[in-house]
């Protein structure tokens, strides 16, 4: 099963987008709210330092430090343990763990220019802190070291950490953004595809479909132009037909008529052999008259549907062609029942057995059913066919015996017939070889819901 990213309907498409775009703005705010608090932590922990650092210079160069201790090496050490606050000549020592914060540092650097401080270096580094103090002080204790004049001023500090108070903030901002925008654009796309799929619904079905009702009008404007323009597009359609209908019934009545009165005048002629032929000719263009009448009506008619037992009407037709000397038999017939036109359905069985028992020289009928279909299997044993003839051979006037002799080979309208009479029940007529030999002509048509 292959894995698809983008979904395919209209809600999931639009439910995707603007979560995929919530994602990323989302993650660009938390990106410039984790920076700004950054910068926010530089500058409360960087100015307390750099005050402290200017301060103990003004006060130095006052001479209001006097040396309180001398230093591991030695050397003259100032402390200011109110102020936090270390001066000596020789770097301040740093507990094991400290981590070097060479970001605080340049920001400290830059203040201390800005302030006229001349700093041959300067470091930053963040003290490990201590348990019983991790839960009470918030922030980080961070020590700051200037090296002015050759001499270094360490100062201690604590800079603010974000924990997880900014996680938790746009966590609950992003699944509130969800709420507020993915449920509005939800019953707006599911008010727009709910009248798309009955449409759809509604233009995939035969439009020789008479009964068809009108698709209901609802959604949004544009939506119910769309589906009021393709109603009244199918009742033109529906005008149409109804005008073909009655215009191909003129047809063929008035053909009908003198091709009667011509063979009541030809079967007057003395001659037999002549006589046989004439009459051979008009019944031949009576027959494909029926035919070409048949295939432009298929589909359409007053006929009403109601449920058709398959088995009964499987074993019917067997019975009605061995008693005409075919041999038709029924080899499986399943229960099932469908809804459809009886008569047309069963001159859709009639042309496909017909076939049958031209080509193959038998025929044998099958009923299988699934859970919302049924298969209405006609097979036989002929040779079979290519697959460029399972293509073509199920339009008009094409057949696959290339004579025009309507004795051997039909007007090549029975399978056209067939497959227009199963599309219009909603269904479809496939042709297939079987792998030993002969072939199936297979009506497939929805299964009526059991009580």
């Amino acid at each position: 099963m292959k894995f698809r990213l983008w979904p395919r309907g209209l809600i999931g498409q639009l439910v995707f987008a603007v979560a995929l775009m919530l994602f990323v703005a989302q993650a660009i705010n938390f990106v410039l709210l984790v920076r700004g608090q950054k910068q926010q932590a530089l500058a409360h922990g960087g100015g307390m330092a750099v005050a402290r650092i200017v301060d103990a210079l003004d006060r130095d160069r006052r001479g209001e430090f006097v040396p309180d201790r001398r230093g591991r090496r030695g050397d003259p050490e100032v402390r200011d343990r109110a102020q936090k606050l270390v001066i000596s000549d020789r770097p301040v020592p740093l507990p094991a763990g400290a981590v070097p914060m060479r970001d605080l540092a340049d920001y400290v650097a830059n203040l201390l220019n800005d302030a006229d401080v001349a700093a041959q270096s300067v470091d930053a580094w963040a003290l490990p802190q201590r348990p019983r103090l991790r839960a009470n002080i918030p922030g980080r204790t961070v020590v700051v070291s200037a090296r002015i004049d050759g001499r270094y001023i360490a100062v201690r500090g604590r800079i603010p950490t974000s924990g997880n108070r900014l996680q938790g903030f746009l966590v609950w901002q992003t699944l509130s953004l969800y709420l507020l925008l993915l449920v509005p654009i939800m019953v707006i796309a599911w008010r727009v595809a709910a009248p798309l799929r009955d449409l759809t619904r509604a233009a995939r079905a035969n439009p020789a479909l008479r009964d068809a009702t009108p698709v209901e009008e609802e959604g949004p404007s544009d939506v119910r132009d769309l589906i009021t323009a393709f109603n009244a597009y199918r009742a033109r359609i529906g005008t149409m037909l109804a005008d073909k209908d009655r215009m191909l019934g003129a047809v063929g009545h008035d053909l009908r008529t003198p091709l009667a009165s011509l063979r009541v005048r030809v079967e007057q002629i003395d001659d037999d052999v002549l006589r046989d032929k004439m009459i051979a000719s008009i019944e031949e263009m009576t027959a494909m008259l029926t035919d070409i009448l048949a295939l432009a009506r298929s589909g359409a008619g007053t006929e009403s549907r109601e449920p058709v037992a398959l088995r009964g009407l499987a074993e019917e037709l067997a019975a009605d062609y061995r008693e005409r000397g075919k041999d038709v038999t029924v080899a499986a017939a399943a229960d099932a029942v469908v809804v459809a036109r009886p008569l047309l359905l069963r001159r859709a069985l009639r042309n496909l057995i017909d076939n049958a028992a031209a080509y193959g020289t038998r025929a044998r009928l099958s009923v299988e059913r699934e859970q919302r279909e049924v298969r209405i299997i006609v097979s036989d044993d002929g040779p079979g066919l290519t697959d460029d003839q399972i293509r073509t051979l199920v339009e008009p006037f094409a057949r696959g015996e290339q004579s025009r002799n309507r004795a051997t080979g039909g007007s090549g309208l029975g399978l056209s017939i067939a497959r227009d009479i199963a599309e219009g029940e909603g269904g479809e007529l496939t042709l297939r070889n079987r792998a030993d030999g002969g072939l199936d002509a297979v009506i497939t048509l929805p299964a009526a819901a059991q009580a």
